[in-house]
């Protein structure tokens, strides 16, 4: 089974194409999905006591988190030495499953795929891209998103252009959505031929 990398950042259109790989059977094991499942279970308790007053009604306020993590990196270390160990373990149950199933190809949907040097782990990867344009205006557009929030997030991200020069394969949503499923045929197709 080849395991297939999938990142972007922030605005690129990552979450469409991932849904575009589903949509032609490939399981994909989404990362952030991962988080908010494990938000609402088993990571409450260790962010509480990590972050207290962050946990309201046994689920993490997402909101009041982020507060306290934006733009303090140890506390965003903090962060992540508690919930990366929870997701991986979900990624390592996804791919069992996914080998069990049978399946030719598994897509990990990771937002930080090099930062994080989760690529490692994979026999590709894939990068969503668009213009930075077009990337600003899609940010910016999102509820609660200020400037200010839009800079953070990226200075916490590899800027695209090393992405890309990292990629196997690149999908970039700004040409139109169409463009971006017959690229995500031709990885598919790429995939089963290897």
């Amino acid at each position: 089974m080849i395991v297939l990398g999938l990142t972007g950042s922030i605005g690129m259109g990552k979450s469409t194409t991932a849904a575009m790989f589903a949509d032609e059977g490939v399981p994909v094991h989404d990362a952030d999905a991962t988080v908010h499942r494990l938000y609402a279970g088993r990571a409450a308790p260790p962010i509480e006591a990590a972050f207290p007053g962050t946990v309201k009604d046994g689920i993490v306020d997402r909101q009041a988190l982020s507060a306290r993590v934006v733009n303090d990196p140890a506390a965003m270390q903090r962060l992540e030495a508690i919930v990366h160990p929870l997701v991986g373990e979900e990624e390592r149950a996804f791919l069992g499953a996914a080998r069990h199933s049978g399946a030719a190809l598994a897509v990990l949907d990771i937002p930080l795929l090099f930062e994080t040097g989760a690529d490692k782990r994979c026999d590709k990867t894939v990068v969503v891209t668009a213009s930075p344009e077009i990337q600003r205006e899609r940010v910016l557009a999102r509820p609660d998103m200020t400037e200010a929030k839009f800079t953070a997030l990226l200075a916490r991200q590899m800027p695209d252009a090393d992405k890309r020069a990292r990629a196997d394969f690149l999908v970039d949503t700004g040409n139109g959505m169409e463009a971006a499923r017959l690229a995500v045929l031709a990885i598919i197709r790429r995939c089963a031929a290897d």
